[in-house]
């Protein structure tokens, strides 16, 4: 109700602009604007969020339309769950990233308890080298072992705190993955994961694109599920 009445003020004070108001009107008009904001200052607030979140639903909607191909069918992206989804997940994540940690297995979750659902890992390597090392490594193994991937994945994930080189080799080798060496085209891949967020604007991990709403951070398993079967209703059936 607070923002609706801003919003109404604002358009009457652009209307001033235009229309014939006497000083006094206009006078009278800006006063209660100001006597509004300071009495529910949080009105601002919740207009400048809301301009926020339109404005980014329309990059991600955007983007999706645009990116459609990379977003959801690189073969050099990692994949679970679903060959044939009715509704496909994108994680951006980061191997040394602990929110990320908290919610890869509520994504794990989710592709169990939906079999319509897949879910497309992108690695997003903000937090140091060993990010970037420990991405690689994984994306590596996806080409080349693609069988090897989630045990890799889920050692890699399961590590509290940091990488280092060491502890990489070390979930390598409890993964049945020691042989894999990072290739050229991991970075390849790094660098397009790093553009797709961009053009998404995430400015962090985790982020998961749901449908065409992005979630960011580690929500709640609730919130997730809850998405995830809105979208999935929406959805149209094979």
């Amino acid at each position: 109700m607070r923002f609706a009445v801003f919003l109404l003020l604002l358009c009457v004070t652009s209307l001033s602009a235009a229309a014939p108001f006497t000083p006094q009107q206009e006078a009278r008009i800006q006063e209660m604007v100001r006597e509004t904001l300071v009495s529910h200052p949080d009105i601002l607030a919740q207009a400048m969020d809301a301009w926020q979140q339109q404005n980014g639903q329309q990059q991600v909607s955007e983007t999706i339309a645009a990116q459609s191909e990379l977003l959801f069918h690189d073969p050099n992206s990692p994949r679970i769950g679903s060959q044939n989804p009715r509704l496909t997940l994108v994680l951006f994540t980061d191997y040394n990233c602990p929110y990320c940690k908290q919610l890869d297995p509520m994504l794990e979750k989710i592709v169990r308890d939906y079999p319509q659902v897949a879910l497309i890992y992108k690695p997003l390597p903000f937090k140091g080298a060993t990010s970037v090392e420990a991405a690689r490594v994984a994306l590596t193994a996806w080409r080349a072992v693609p069988q090897r991937f989630m045990a890799l994945h889920q050692r890699l994930m399961a590590k509290k705190g940091f990488h280092d080189t060491a502890s990489i080799r070390a979930a390598q080798q409890k993964s049945d993955t020691a042989s894999i060496t990072a290739d050229k085209t991991s970075m390849d891949t790094l660098r397009a994961n790093l553009q797709l967020a961009e053009q998404l604007g995430v400015q962090g991990t985790p982020a998961t694109l749901v449908g065409d709403e992005m979630l960011a951070g580690a929500v709640p398993y609730e919130t997730l599920e809850s998405l995830v079967k809105q979208k999935l209703a929406q959805a149209p059936r094979g």
